[in-house]
């Protein structure tokens, strides 16, 4: 996994990644992104990791030793990622369209974990849901579907 972080970073293995971004690499890339979403407003609260390990754990099937390696090693891709860019583009041309709607809806779980949308998580999944090509409709449609799971 560490291999694969290392990579992340280094634009002269741009082919090395695009082949790694299947299997741990997907897993990354989405920790990171829910990562990123979770301390967008300035606070990593308990019930945000917790709903996170319980997403990873359903996406993936893995195990909580697993999922304790996966989200510290989202966690550093994520302080180490200059842009979202890095994480969207990578799965965008690795998911079909249906599976990266899903991560937007992942996204919006990570948002409504703590009881409060703050605007700054808005944006943030806003901003991710359009680099994965997911258009607006949808995405307000998932934040609504979301909310009513919370309400």
């Amino acid at each position: 996994m560490f291999k694969l972080l290392k990579s992340l970073f280094d634009d002269t293995q741009e082919a090395e990644v695009a082949k790694a971004f299947t299997g741990d690499g997907v897993r990354l890339a989405e920790a990171a992104l829910m990562f990123h979403v979770m301390q967008s407003d300035g606070h990593i609260k308990d019930v945000e990791r917790a709903k996170m390990k319980e997403v990873l754990s359903e996406d993936f099937e893995l195990k909580e030793d697993e999922i304790e390696e996966l989200i510290e090693a989202a966690q550093f891709a994520e302080n180490e990622a200059i842009d979202l860019f890095r994480f969207t583009s990578l799965l965008k041309a690795n998911l079909e369209r249906s599976r990266r709607v899903q991560i937007v809806e992942n996204l919006w779980e990570m948002v409504y974990a703590d009881g409060v949308v703050h605007e700054l998580e808005d944006n943030v999944v806003w901003r991710i849901a359009e680099l994965l090509n997911i258009q607006t409709p949808e995405r307000v449609a998932m934040k609504k579907r979301v909310k009513e799971k919370y309400s």
